[in-house]
């Protein structure tokens, strides 16, 4: 099976994957005298940072997505198929789909990210749900929404309690931006609107077994996270390691149960599947481990980027940052642009232009080079950066409006209760 997009001579390129690295590659290779087929699961590219706010009501999935094909529609190389990459034969270089198709390549980018990952305990994954996708965002937010409205029917004390227990486990930064963003929906959106319950009661617990939240940011900026989410009511519990997760809630290793109806997971990630069929060295995390050039050792016309990749730097390796993706992204299609031989390549040098974590409204931290911010200043940089790097101007500016109208009017208009496929919720729709 062919690409299909051009001149049967030209090189043939297959990217796996529409998240940043598939994207800016495929971007850069707009002029290039190549054929390009993007293959990804879902049909969007989906803007990863913001995905909390999907998950608390503050944003709608669509405001923070963009149809793949209308990214591409300019790029007459370039073709887009919906489906999922089973397996790579990298002797024949070719790619299998999902449904039985094959794939011939000349150039393979692996940019398929990673998924939640619940070191071992599988079983856990039914109770804390994790936030990697769309779906689990809106599962996130109908759990979330459903325990104020079952909290509002009940009568014992006791269950009340539990339902306004959430539990957020894993301190970087989706568990502190889902735990503040809880706090924050409990303490203000949703006040005044129960007359059985106050929401501002609700008991956020962020559980992390490191003895800091934020590790991958200085300590200073730690702490001060640390501070802004105690403002907004966050109960820390660092040191302590889950021992277990059921529908009642918690375990920690001591042997102490924090009863809790919704718990998120939000402790870790892991490269998927397809790491382990190429045959290659990986990771602990199942990463491919690269080289210099981002290219699988002995296969120089076969990179891996973004999250499926770990690419070390003085022995330490990238962190899986959409910004890492997008340059490693610009830089393959480079490479492959100009068809550049292994022995000619410059390493890949990723410039680190800054980390930042947002907890609420107006509190953020941010480190850039040597400054660090935090508070009001750390949640404006926070807001530019994200506006500017999403995809498309009506995103852009539906995002700026909605994010305006929140932060004056303390409501969020995206608080749908949707329900499971089998299952009826206890309330449909939640309206302002």
């Amino acid at each position: 099976m062919g690409s299909g997009t051009g001149a049967a001579d030209r090189p043939r390129v297959v990217i796996v994957g529409g998240g940043f690295g598939g994207l800016w590659c495929a971007r850069r290779l707009a002029a290039a005298a190549v054929d390009i087929v993007l293959v990804d699961r879902t049909n969007h590219h989906l803007f990863q940072p913001l995905l909390y706010q999907v998950a608390m009501a503050g944003l709608s999935p669509a405001e923070i997505a963009a149809p793949i094909r209308s990214v591409l529609r300019s790029q007459r190389n370039a073709r887009v198929l919906l489906g999922e990459v089973t397996a790579v034969d990298l002797a024949r270089r070719q790619v299998s789909l999902d449904d039985g198709a094959t794939l011939d390549f000349d150039w393979l980018v692996l940019a398929a990210g990673a998924k939640t990952t619940y070191f071992g305990h599988d079983a856990w994954e039914q109770v804390a749900a994790g936030l990697k996708t769309v779906e689990d965002a809106l599962e996130i937010r109908r759990r979330v929404l459903l325990a104020f409205e079952r909290a509002e029917r009940a009568g014992d004390p006791g269950e009340v309690e539990r339902l306004l227990t959430f539990v957020v486990v894993g301190g970087g930064p989706t568990g502190v931006e889902l735990a503040g963003a809880i706090a924050e929906l409990a303490h203000t959106v949703l006040a005044n609107e129960f007359r059985h319950i106050d929401p501002e009661r609700a008991k956020v617990v962020l559980v992390d077994s490191g003895d800091r939240i934020l590790t991958g940011f200085p300590a200073t900026l730690s702490h001060s996270a640390a501070d802004q989410l105690a403002e907004l009511g966050v109960h820390l519990r660092l040191g302590a390691r889950v021992a277990d997760i059921d529908g009642g809630g918690v375990v920690l290793a001591d042997g102490q149960r924090i009863a809790a109806s919704t718990v998120l997971w939000a402790a870790g990630v892991r490269a998927t599947r397809l790491c382990e069929s190429l045959g290659v060295p990986t990771d602990r995390g199942g990463r491919v481990v690269v080289g210099r050039d981002c290219a699988l050792p002995g296969h120089p016309q076969v990179f891996a980027i973004g999250d499926m990749a770990c690419h070390t730097v003085d022995g330490q390796a990238l962190p899986g940052l959409c910004p890492v993706a997008m340059q490693q992204g610009s830089y393959v299609g480079d490479i492959i642009a100009r068809e550049v031989p292994p022995e000619r390549r410059t390493p890949f040098e990723y410039v680190d232009r800054g980390s930042m974590a947002t907890i609420g409204r107006s509190r953020a931290i941010a480190w850039i080079g040597d400054t660090e911010l935090h508070g009001y200043p750390a949640w404006l940089a926070w807001l530019v950066i994200h506006l500017v790097q999403l995809i498309g101007f009506r995103n852009r500016f539906v995002v700026l409006v909605t994010w305006a109208w929140s932060y004056f009017s303390y409501k969020r208009g995206a608080r749908l209760i949707t329900e499971r496929k089998g299952e009826k919720s206890l309330v449909r729709v939640s309206r302002q």
